[in-house]
């Protein structure tokens, strides 16, 4: 034994449904709920009908308070997929079973679901979660009170004390130092010890009724085989975590090699489709240069044959200029031809006007001879 108590599934299966240790019950409770709670009676549950699977896994016990509310105290050792509508279930036969055929609705009875949690139910890292049911304006914010019959008077009540609130303590979230009388109970479920300076409602109670050692022999044996039961499903528990964490880890592990795969996979796809862009970049240029260098030997064919068309018309111009310059030579040298018979000829007649001249013949008469002007023939 780690420690000198036994554990509060046990308390409550064995010991506190007795009146004498209601104490410890309710010292829980008045610490959970806030306000002094005294329990009347212990009512008939399902954990009264003992099974195998109840032994260990699930305890739980239905009480009565002075206030006629009934408590359920449920104590999970082992996960349950559907615990949160199971509870419900619970609660919601709770409260059918405690009332009878034609009473009035108003006899119903206010219902408190408290769940001691050895196991991960869910997110969150809180030890501790309240659900109660409200009714809240949906454009005023403000909380509906609803009217109600009470000892005779018609009074104004919150939905709140009229629907069943549950409680979920998650015990293996507590890592606390316990320093509140709430925090020195759920130390308590979680560690199974009582410090000798805990003063929270109901444990000094515990201290004195719930000592491992002041059980009878029979008592000590079936709690041995109950703590055994327990630890070995914990560890099929623990052995199926740990298989689902491995496969887990495994598929993740998997997955990311597989999203890296992915991802380098993706690299390369991107790598070849920019290697092919540039490729078709290149063949782009490469065409574009090879454009160029047609247009270029184009306009080099073109400029070559302006060449070739200007070298023939200035072999034209040169021989039309050439035969220009014949024709001129030509001319001129029929114009001299033609300027040396003048000269002959202005020579002969020369000769001819210096005979008559000389022979003694009149101006008038010589213009008469050759057909001569006066200035012509004084000229020659």
């Amino acid at each position: 034994m780690g420690h000198d108590y036994i554990r509060f599934d046990w308390a409550i299966k064995r010991l506190l449904r007795q009146k004498a240790n209601f104490g410890i019950l309710e010292g829980l409770l008045t610490v959970l709920l806030g306000e002094p709670v005294h329990i009347v009676e212990i009512l008939e549950s399902e954990s009264n009908q003992e099974s195998s699977d109840d032994k260990f896994n699930r305890v739980d016990i239905k009480a009565k308070n002075h206030k006629d509310e009934i408590i359920i105290v449920e104590i999970q050792n082992t996960r349950e997929l559907a615990y949160m509508e199971r509870i419900l279930y619970g609660v919601s036969k709770a409260i059918t079973e405690h009332i009878h055929l034609g009473q009035s609705y108003e006899e119903i009875k206010k219902v408190y679901s408290i769940s001691i949690l050895y196991f991960d139910i869910g997110g969150g890292t809180d030890y501790l979660f309240h659900g109660q049911t409200n009714f809240i304006g949906v454009h005023t914010g403000e909380r509906l009170e609803v009217t109600t019959k009470q000892r005779n008077a018609i009074v104004p009540r919150p939905a709140e004390d009229i629907f069943p609130e549950y409680y979920l303590i998650r015990v293996n979230e507590f890592n606390k130092v316990a320093v509140t009388p709430l925090e020195e109970w759920i130390s308590y479920l979680k560690t199974g010890d009582i410090p000798n300076d805990a003063t929270a409602p109901g444990l000094a109670e515990a201290r004195e009724k719930m000592r491992f050692y002041d059980m009878s022999p029979a008592d000590q044996e079936a709690y041995f085989e109950h703590m055994n039961a327990i630890m070995i499903q914990n560890n099929v528990v623990e052995g199926y975590r740990l298989e689902i964490a491995i496969s887990k880890r495994e598929a993740e592990e998997a997955k990311q090699k597989a999203e890296e795969a992915k991802q380098k996979a993706e690299e390369e796809k991107q790598r070849a489709e920019g290697e092919k862009q540039r490729a078709e970049e290149e063949k782009q240029r490469a065409e574009e240069e090879k454009q160029r260098a047609e247009e270029e030997k184009q306009r080099a064919e073109e400029e070559k044959q302006r060449a070739e068309g200007e070298k023939q018309r200035a072999d034209e111009e040169k021989q039309r200029a050439d035969e220009e310059k014949q024709r001129a030579d030509e001319e001129k040298q029929r114009a001299d031809e033609v300027e040396q018979q003048l000269s002959e000829e202005r020579g002969r007649t020369s000769n001819y006007i210096s005979r008559m001249k000389a022979q003694g013949l009149s101006i008038e008469a010589i213009m008469d001879i050759t057909g001569l002007s006066r200035d012509e023939i004084d000229t020659l």
